[in-house]
C-alpha cells in the first residue's frame, strides 16, 4: 500500500530510535519533573508539532536542501545551536521558586511550553536530515506518490514518539514524586539538565553536513 516496504520494521526501528536520548526527550523530562505531567504532555506535543515540520519539508523535497546546501545547513545550524544555548542558560540561571500552584500554570505558561518544544525539535536540521536518510529506505522507488507514503511514514513516527513522550512525562513525574527533591537539589538539577543542552547546542554548532 502506497508503496511502503517493511511497515513493521519501520515501526519497531522508529521505536528504537524514539528511546535514544536527545534534546526532546530531555526537555519532556524537564518540564514533567518541574511542572507535572501535563506540562510535560505539552511539551511532547510542542515537540511533535515540530516533527511536522521536518515530515513535510523532507516529503517535498525542502530537507533535500540541506542536504546538498552546506550553507543552508549552517545557518539552520546556527540559529538552532543559539536557541539550545539559550534555553540551557535560561535552565541553570533561574532562580528556584516555590512550587508553582494548579492555578499558576495558566494557558500562556503552557503556550510557552509547547513553543519551546516546537522550536526544539523544529530548529534541529539533523532531526530534518535523519527523516531525509530513514524514511525512504521504507518506500519503493518505483511508487509514483512517494510525497504520500513519505507523509504516512512520518506521521507514524511521529505518533509513536508522542506516545514515548508521554510515557517518558508520567515516568518523569512519578520519580519526582517519590525522590520529593529539596529546592536546593531542584536548582542543581536545572543547573544540571540547562549543561546538558548548552551540550547539545555546542556539539550541534560542531556538527558537520554529511
Amino acid at each position: 500500500m502506497l508503496g511502503i516496504n517493511d511497515f513493521w520494521l519501520f515501526v519497531v526501528s522508529g521505536i528504537l530510535l524514539n528511546l535514544i536520548p536527545g534534546p526532546d526527550s530531555l526537555y519532556v523530562v524537564a518540564r514533567s519533573a518541574s511542572q507535572g505531567f501535563k506540562a510535560g504532555s505539552v511539551a511532547a506535543f510542542g515537540i511533535g508539532a515540530g516533527t511536522f515540520v521536518h515530515i513535510s519539508a523532507a516529503a517535498f523535497g525542502l530537507s533535500a536542501i540541506l542536504a546538498s546546501s552546506a550553507a543552508a545547513f549552517t545557518i539552520l545550524k546556527v540559529v538552532g545551536c543559539i536557541y539550545l544555548l539559550y534555553m540551557g542558560l535560561s535552565m541553570a540561571l533561574r532562580k528556584e521558586q516555590s512550587q508553582p500552584k494548579a492555578e499558576q500554570l495558566c494557558s500562556t505558561g503552557y503556550a510557552k511550553i509547547f513553543r519551546q518544544g516546537f522550536l526544539t525539535n523544529s530548529l534541529n536540521p539533523k532531526v530534518a536530515l535523519f527523516f531525509l536518510a530513514f524514511v525512504p529506505q521504507f518506500i519503493d522507488a518505483a511508487e509514483p506518490n512517494k510525497a504520500l507514503a513519505f507523509v504516512v511514514l512520518g506521521l507514524v513516527f511521529n505518533l509513536n514518539a508522542m506516545i514515548w513522550g508521554h510515557i517518558l512525562a508520567w515516568l518523569s513525574v512519578s520519580i519526582s514524586h517519590r525522590v520529593q527533591t529539596s529546592q536546593r537539589a531542584k536548582r542543581w538539577l536545572n543547573r544540571a539538565l540547562g549543561g546538558v543542552f548548552a551540550g547539545f547546542g555546542l556539539r550541534l554548532a560542531f556538527s558537520e553536513l554529511s
